[in-house]
């Protein structure tokens, strides 16, 4: 067998489709879209799950209740036991927590009190949970809330 002996399976490539090449082309006149109607009309192209078919839409039959506020203020959430993983730094902001992948370059960040903490480290960011701040300031460190919004 050699290079040029290779064919693909029969059926396996199909011959493109071309519309509107006149009637000796099989596609030609209505170019496939039949006659009359919406879908033969131009911009008659409905938006995906818009057009069902007479069925009820699927956006008209699931309910609809609440609503996002979008003033909402969202964190990346810290916890101590992160910051305590990293035993060589001991200087925690905002451009340290990105740099160390712990939140993104414009999220405001909430240190969180989860896990233990035994040397004294400095941590500035948005916001502190109360028992976050307690273990920071019992082993030494201190806490800076910085009001500055990130990425800025």
């Amino acid at each position: 067998m050699r290079l040029h002996d290779l064919v693909p399976a029969p059926g396996s490539n199909k011959r493109r489709k071309i519309v509107g090449r006149g009637v000796g082309s099989g596609h030609g006149k209505t170019s496939t879209r039949g006659h009359k109607g919406q879908r033969a009309r131009s911009g008659g192209k409905k938006g995906l799950g818009l057009f069902e078919g007479g069925q009820q839409p699927i956006y008209r039959r699931l309910p609809k209740r609440g609503f996002t506020n979008i003033h909402k203020e969202r964190f990346a959430p810290v916890n101590i036991a992160k910051i305590a993983g990293f035993a060589d730094v001991t200087e925690f902001t905002h451009e340290v927590f990105v740099k160390l992948g712990l939140a993104g370059k414009n999220e405001k960040i909430k240190v969180l009190g989860t896990g233990e903490i035994s040397r004294a480290v400095n941590v500035t960011a948005h916001t502190f949970s109360e028992s976050a701040t307690r273990k920071i300031t019992a082993a030494g460190g201190k806490v800076t809330a910085t009001a500055v919004e990130p990425g800025k």
